[in-house]
């Protein structure tokens, strides 16, 4: 399983900060078990925001040709061509 990337904790993180104070101030609730519904409820809402959050994909490597080698090859080539 890899690991998760900084974007991904960071948005985890801020989804479970931002939802649990959002949901406890639109819920007004003081009981411990409607606290701990909605703790539990922003967590696996954390969970889902950073699971979703693409991962970053490998780069390609791309072959550059430099002026010299492109030389060096028609150079081959003529070599080649003579013979």
């Amino acid at each position: 399983m890899p690991r998760p990337t900084a974007a991904q904790l960071a948005y985890g993180s801020c989804t479970v900060l931002f939802s649990t104070l959002a949901m406890l101030l639109l819920s007004q609730t003081s009981s411990g078990a409607g606290i701990a519904v909605i703790a539990v409820s922003a967590l696996l809402l954390g969970l889902l925001v950073a699971m979703t959050v693409p991962m970053p994909t490998k780069p390609r490597v791309v072959a550059v040709r430099r002026p010299a080698d492109a030389q060096q090859e028609q150079a081959e080539e003529s070599v080649l061509s003579q013979s």
